[in-house]
């Protein structure tokens, strides 16, 4: 008996159309015809097809024996050593098949792969590649790749090709002229057609290349949505890189999470990936805009949510995909300019990020003295030596060299004389953060000290986007953080790019013949939810307040933040809540502050609405449960509901506190 998977590989054979000449040269390849290519690159438009053919080809490697390597480019990072180890086989076992689809998301390898990889393969193996992106031309001119590479562009089906595939969907005689009128021969728009049938969309229009066209279709394919509850499932997958149950649960806590997640799983256009649900690129984007047009202020307050999610898995780390959440995150503000990026080119090099090697001081210190002179490099020389973790090296994907470093210092109070009487910049901070809003004793300050990319020196790139995300995440991740700084020498030029979302201290510190601008945000008045929240709501960043200026959103994140050090009296007593007014006249802040928040908690039960609440603040926070998924366990709760519980208690507890912090006495 036929296995499952032998069963699904013949029915995707027999609904497979066209596309005869990359099916037959294939056929070729895998039958040893040495006049058959090594290489295949295939390219088209979203909705073309492009998957469906790597899936035909990938059976027809399997059914002749050969060993396959599926990779999808949506999760493919940007080290080329990752590649290299997940495509290894290929490296190594004679007749292995590598398949890369959505080619486009890891496009950056496309040099390292033709220059650097593909030419070591073992004897026999093949390799198909699968994006919207045509190859380079320096690769397809290459001459020594002639007889070894295809490039084959995929085009809409013909007429014959298109009614063939609305025969075997079995659409009746007199909707396929419609259907042919609407969608012509893109293989999406007929398939998502074909799915929809004659429920829910007139099929009227004549079809043309545009986001209208998957409006349509998607109208047809999910109908009235059946509840609220399905439209914020909806605003999720929209957006998050990719969805998981779990994810789904997290930010709709008082849903089915199950039932959810099983619908959107049955939608055509969502694809079951490892990491979770992942749409049709096109047809997130269109779902997306559909979505925001609808209802804007549920789509933009389901990203907020979809951010603090994210947030704390950084916080808790609970999470084996910690190291992707960082990316996870900023993808949500994919469509919204970033400050650094104004100005930016569109056309840089691909680059990836590594902790620095001992073979790489000599690099870094020759990149700093070009760009920055002797004085810099000599600072450079130093924070090596002191703080050697907190230089990340960028190499080009394409060579594998050195072309840029970035230096992220943790600078813990009180500042070590020797830093203040060494780097005039870190001085100048000091001095700045001694005269508005000092850093405490267990605080410290994050400082992002250079950023040399020679090739785009001090100009908006990659290199820096992808510094500040790494910062911006370890603001969010680290205890203690008081206060973020950025350092440019362009200081006016960044002044213009940062305004309303770091604010300009006015500092010109200055390091050899250079002078240097630094830039600073109190993660303490404004936390990184808050600070999130401005970017997604296009607001400014409110300036400092001074040290001891408390905004409501400030207080409540240090609510959490106490309650989440609950158990590291080291950094309990570096929580910002220490200094709000309501712990001013304890003798002891940190015994008498957690004895406030015990007796707060337990306060709750006198309200109706809090009795859970307060048990399920008591198993997360005080009951020494290892993560919050262990407290749910503890309660016998669904995580969905324990969270539901977890953010009313932080609700009226936030309430109770903010109360005494303005009137001095509890409700």
């Amino acid at each position: 008996m036929a296995s499952v998977g032998e069963r699904l590989s013949r029915a995707r054979e027999r609904a497979f159309i066209g596309r005869e000449e990359e099916v037959g040269r294939f056929a070729a390849a895998l039958a040893g015809d040495p006049r058959a290519p090594f290489a295949f690159y295939l390219y088209g438009p979203g909705g073309i097809g492009k998957s469906s053919l790597v899936r035909c080809l990938a059976d027809e490697a399997r059914s002749a024996g050969r060993l396959l390597l599926e990779l999808d480019g949506r999760f493919v990072s940007r080290d080329p050593a990752d590649f290299e180890r997940a495509a290894a086989p290929l490296l190594e076992v004679a007749g292995t098949v590598l398949f890369v689809d959505s080619f486009e998301h890891c496009q950056w390898l496309e040099s390292w792969l033709w220059q650097r990889f593909l030419p070591r393969a073992a004897d026999g193996t093949l390799v198909v590649l699968a994006g919207r992106i045509p190859p380079h031309a320096q690769w397809t001119a290459d001459s020594a790749w002639a007889g070894l590479l295809h490039v084959g562009e995929l085009t809409p089906f013909t007429d014959g090709q298109a009614r063939s595939l609305l025969a075997a969907a079995r659409i009746p005689n007199e909707l396929e002229e419609r259907i042919l009128h609407f969608a012509g021969g893109n293989p999406l728009a007929l398939s998502l057609a074909a799915a929809a049938g004659s429920a829910g969309w007139s099929g009227e229009e004549m079809w043309a290349p545009s986001a209208d066209i998957l409006r349509t279709l998607m109208a047809g394919l999910i109908g009235e949505v059946p509840t609220t509850a399905h439209r914020r499932a909806l605003e999720v997958v929209a957006q998050a890189h990719s969805t998981s149950e779990e994810l789904l649960a997290a930010v709709l806590p008082e849903e089915d999470a199950h039932q959810l997640f099983g619908w959107l799983r049955q939608l055509p256009f969502v694809e079951s990936t490892p990491r979770g649900l992942y749409p049709h690129d096109a047809a997130r984007e269109t779902l997306a805009a559909d979505l925001r047009w609808r209802a804007p202020n549920a789509f933009m307050a389901m990203r907020q949510r979809l951010a603090e999610e994210y947030l704390r898995l950084l916080r808790e780390g609970v999470d084996e995909r910690v190291s992707v959440i960082p990316d996870e995150l900023f993808y949500l503000f994919r469509d919204l300019e970033s400050p650094a990026r104004r100005g930016a080119s569109t056309r840089e090099e691909e680059v990836h990020e590594r902790v620095l090697q001992p073979d790489d001081i000599d690099v870094v210190l020759r990149m700093a003295e070009d760009a920055e002179g002797h004085a810099s490099t000599e600072l450079v020389r130093y924070w090596l030596e002191r703080q050697p973790q907190a230089f990340s090296v960028f190499r080009s994907v394409s060579t594998g060299e050195p072309v840029a470093f970035t230096t992220r210092l943790q600078l813990p109070a009180p500042p070590d004389p020797q830093d203040l009487a060494t780097d005039p910049v870190v001085a100048a901070a000091w001095e700045y953060t001694a005269a508005s809003a000092p850093v405490r004793p267990g605080e410290h300050i994050g400082m992002s000290r250079f950023s040399i990319y020679p090739a785009r020196y001090q100009v908006p790139s990659v290199v820096i986007d992808l510094s500040n995300s790494r910062a911006q995440a370890e603001a969010a991740r680290s205890r203690g953080r008081a206060h973020g700084f950025v350092v440019y020498r362009d200081a006016e030029a960044w002044a213009l790019r940062l305004k309303g979302v770091m604010h300009d201290t006015g500092i010109r510190a200055r390091v050899g013949e250079h002078t240097y601008g630094l830039f600073c945000i109190d993660w303490r008045q404004v936390p990184v939810e808050a600070w999130i929240r401005h970017i997604i709501t296009r607001t400014e960043v409110p300036a400092p307040s001074g040290p001891s200026g408390f905004s409501r959103t400030a207080f409540d994140q240090g609510v959490r933040e106490a309650l989440s050090h609950w158990r590291d009296p080291r950094a309990f007593a570096a929580c910002a809540l220490t200094r709000a007014r309501l712990a001013a006249d304890f003798a002891d802040p940190v015994g008498e502050l957690r004895a406030l928040l015990r007796q707060a908690v337990d306060d709750l039960a006198g309200d109706p609405r809090g009795v859970r609440a307060r048990e399920a603040l008591t198993a997360g926070y005080f009951s020494g449960a290892p993560t919050q998924e262990a407290a749910a366990r503890r309660l016998g709760l669904p995580y969905g509901t324990y969270r539901r519980h977890v953010r009313q208690g932080l609700d009226l507890l936030c309430e109770a506190l903010w109360h005494q912090e303005l009137h001095g006495s509890p409700q």
